[in-house]
């Protein structure tokens, strides 16, 4: 009996070194290390700084778009909801008279509204996310250009803006990261150890499997875009702070790198499959690399043509792999049936 648990174990422990979260950390660290011989500066704490405050947007929210995709849906009208935030956000900080801790709460509330938008849209008119999104994606972005035009309001609190730089001694980690990690601890918690997570990855599977088993399909899904929205709100509200100017532009392009991150980090395309710690090597890696590449003076349409294939590659990849294995499968298959037909001819 013992014997046959510690087998197990072993198998356990071999598939989670070779499973897909363990390549991406084993790239990660090559392209760390490559990066730290051959690129200048690049083995620094003032890269360790600079490099995670760039990934902070990016991975706060591809940690609600994860649960989205892998509940079989997706969100492309995140990065323009952090820019109408940023807009709205700077016009109530201009005009209103506010104080800046109520603007920030009431720019909140722009996430739960854009994302209840598009929740009702996709669960109670039964629209496709990916159309619905498209839309909301235009609409969100023109919707800043109307609050705020073509301008910027750069006169936030210069202490809130060295608070979001600041440093953790002289580790050069932001200390933003805590809050990051926070969130992170968050979704991992939601998806991997309540019923409701557990629940997402069987509505990937099968919406109809998902009812069945007592999922409630709308609710959950409504509640998914929600949460995109409530996180791309901060996000608005962290660049706004960060770059210490609001506008309709802020977080433009976004979105692409997040569904790159996401599926990188072994998060299916098709649903019903992936893991938050797959998604953090995810967007590690994209970020690493691509602060790498600025460093070496690489163009920023290459940067551009790096992400989207990598987006390209983790879409195919899982379909190559899995093709890969079936053809490996159906081989054994029939060299086993020609062992017996052997065995049996000799036989007789």
């Amino acid at each position: 009996m013992s014997e046959t648990m510690a087998t197990a174990t072993r198998s356990q422990w071999i598939r989670r070194i070779s499973g897909h979260d363990a390549v991406i950390f084993y790239i990660l660290i090559s392209v760390i290390v490559i990066s730290m011989v051959s690129v200048n500066y690049f083995a620094s704490t003032l890269t360790v700084g600079f490099l995670l405050i760039q990934v902070v947007p990016v991975l706060l929210i591809a940690m609600p778009m994860a649960l989205v995709i892998i509940s079989g849906e997706i969100d492309l009208s995140v990065a323009s909801t952090a820019g109408l935030t940023s807009a709205v956000m700077g016009v109530l900080w201009r005009d209103s008279g506010l104080d800046i801790g109520t603007v920030m709460a009431l720019s909140l509330l722009i996430g739960v509204l854009c994302g209840a938008f598009n929740g009702f849209l996709i669960t109670t008119l039964g629209l496709p996310s990916l159309a619905v999104t498209i839309g909301t994606l235009a609409l969100y972005r023109g919707l800043a250009l109307v609050v705020i035009g073509d301008q910027k309001v750069a006169s936030f609190p210069k202490e809130l803006t060295s608070f979001v730089l600041s440093k953790i001694g002289n580790t050069g980690i932001p200390v933003i990261m805590i809050f990051v990690l926070v969130v992170i601890a968050f979704f991992a918690v939601l998806l991997h150890f309540t019923p409701f997570g557990r629940g997402l990855y069987a509505l990937g599977y099968s919406p109809q499997a998902a009812t069945f088993v007592g999922v409630r399909v709308g609710h959950a899904k409504f509640w998914l875009f929600v949460a995109t929205g409530v996180v791309s709100s901060m996000v608005g509200v962290f660049l706004t702070l960060r770059l210490a100017s609001a506008g309709p532009d802020n977080g433009t392009g976004l979105e692409l790198t997040v569904i790159a991150a996401v599926l990188l980090g072994g998060v299916s395309i098709f649903g019903g499959k992936g893991n938050i710690l797959g998604v953090v090597g995810g967007v590690l890696l994209i970020g690493t690399l691509t602060y790498a590449l600025r460093l070496a003076k690489v163009p920023e349409t290459a940067l551009i043509i790096v992400t989207g294939g990598l987006l390209v590659l983790s879409v195919v990849a899982p379909s190559l792999i899995a093709w890969g294995r079936e053809r490996i499968r159906l081989r054994r298959v029939h060299q086993n049936f020609q062992r017996q037909g052997a065995s049996g001819a000799n036989s007789a």
